[in-house]
């Protein structure tokens, strides 16, 4: 194990966060940079446990007490080989991923968890810092082709496993550039999109290629990827975005979280002019409080917004793990994130019942009512209306499985009960040589779950190919998280 007395004698530390005051006026991320001496010591407090829980609350199943003991004796080599082993994006989900591994630390029993994320990214920074990320092709070629339909982490880390495993992989992208919603929905003060660039210059020095601004099911159809490919993987997301059909819905002003997101992030980037969405000396409401919302309350005070307010029908979570989800279950806590910490402007048990109209076809405000969670619904307090003022509003209220495309129809895809596309055991959908991963068979979930996916994925296509594999497969479809 690392430090035998770690976990009493060394207190849990982040790195710090740069003063609110100064990263707001820009779009780097907002962590400053961490001594190793000092990341080794937050390694340390790694109790090598006899069972560690923290592979539970990790789909991927890191070794994350190897590492955590190889980066206290600073082996930075080894410890990114046991990194990889089981991660291809380990600096994809040390940004992204909300660490339900932390929550399943034997150490979080009764103490605070082994910062595991913030050590994954560390090490993962460390190794690109000395060139220890490297393209690793395959030996020879199968003479197979894949066709993955989808740039996000589940697309990306499917087409890095079959292009290693020897098969000829083109990853198809709807999008201007590839990344999925890493590119276009995780704002730059989270995710700088020289990170994402990066290891797709690895993917391409692999063999990966990209097929960026191609709509798939329009411009290529699903029988042309037919008769091209010999396996089409669906890493197409969940991208069909829950709507709220209240009365004045169809004012200017309203948005989905992702028509936002994407203008805020080229603008971040200097793509684009100011012509897209600005909320600059505007009253903001967001309508969702999870971390769609939260990215949307970042990019607003970025842009100078007069005021951010961010909604959320659900009551106000507790600060304490609540009896109902015992460690090593990840908790519904009352969280802070970076762009909480900049502005919090949350109201709990809320809803709206209706946009306002400004008498020129403009949002002008909500009118809102409180709310009470009873019996597994949300009731109205009678007496309890307000009106908002807003000129903007973003709704971030989840998403409802993925897009019924032209594709999915060309393919002959069935869905399951919930709206996602229906797959067996091996990933392969009711359609020949047709396999999806990622949101779009699992429903709306987390990077490092999407990760998993696109890795079992990989394996159970190369296997449907050769008749055999050595690509590992961390997860079934039908596994879930100890979540709620």
């Amino acid at each position: 194990m690392a430090d035998p007395k770690g976990f009493l004698t060394t207190p849990r530390e982040l790195p710090k966060r740069r003063p609110v005051e100064v990263r707001i006026l820009d779009w780097k991320e907002v962590y400053e940079p961490q001594d190793f001496a000092h990341l080794q010591k937050q390694a340390g407090r790694c109790m090598d446990c006899g069972i560690p829980f923290c592979h539970q609350g990790c789909p991927l199943g890191n070794l994350i007490p190897e590492w955590n003991d190889l980066i206290w004796r600073g082996d930075k080599g080894e410890a990114i080989a046991r990194l990889h082993a089981t991660n291809n994006f380990p600096e994809f989900t040390g940004r992204l991923c909300p660490a339900p591994c932390e929550t399943a630390c034997v150490v979080a029993i009764n103490a605070d968890a082994v910062t595991i994320k913030q050590v994954e990214l560390r090490t993962i920074e460390e190794a690109f810092e000395s060139g220890k990320v490297v393209p690793l092709p395959s030996d020879r070629l199968s003479g197979k082709t894949v066709a993955v339909i989808g740039s996000g982490p589940a697309g990306l880390a499917a087409a890095q496993q079959l292009t290693r495993a020897g098969h000829t992989v083109a990853v198809y992208e709807r999008a201007e550039k590839i990344g999925g919603l890493m590119r276009y929905g995780i704002p730059e003060f989270k995710l700088e999109k020289s990170v994402l660039d990066r290891r797709i210059r690895q993917m391409e020095a692999e063999g990966t290629r990209f097929r960026a601004g191609v709509d798939v099911g329009r411009e290529l159809t699903g029988h042309q990827l037919r008769s091209r490919y010999d396996a089409i993987v669906l890493a197409i997301g969940a991208t069909q975005w829950r709507d709220l059909p209240i009365q004045g819905r169809d004012l200017f002003g309203i948005y989905q979280a992702m028509e936002y997101l994407p203008w805020g992030n080229m603008q971040a980037l200097g793509e684009v002019d100011k012509q897209g969405i600005n909320v600059a000396g505007k009253d903001v409401v967001i309508l969702g409080g999870g971390d769609t919302g939260a990215d949307c309350l970042g990019t607003a005070i970025r842009q100078g917004a007069a005021s951010v307010t961010q909604l959320e029908i659900m009551p106000r979570p507790t600060l304490e793990r609540p009896s109902s989800q015992p460690w090593p279950m990840y908790p519904m806590l009352f969280r802070v994130s970076s762009a909480h910490e900049e502005l919090d402007n949350r109201v709990f048990s809320v809803s709206t019942q209706k946009f306002l109209d400004d008498g020129a076809g403009n949002v002008a405000g909500l009118e809102l009512i409180e709310t009470e969670f009873v019996n597994g619904k949300f009731l109205p307090i009678a007496g309890t209306e307000r009106i908002m003022a807003a000129q903007a509003v973003f709704l971030a209220m989840g998403f409802t499985g993925p897009e019924k495309s032209e594709l999915l129809t060309q393919l002959e895809i069935e869905f399951d009960e919930r709206g996602n596309i229906k797959r067996d055991d091996d990933y392969q959908t009711s359609s020949e040589m047709v396999f999806a991963c990622g949101d779009a068979g699992r429903g709306q979930s987390l990077i490092v779950w999407a990760i998993a996916e696109g890795r079992s994925a990989a394996s159970a296509v190369d296997r449907y190919l050769t008749g055999h594999t050595q690509l590992p497969a961390p997860i079934t479809p039908d596994v879930r998280p100890m979540m709620v």
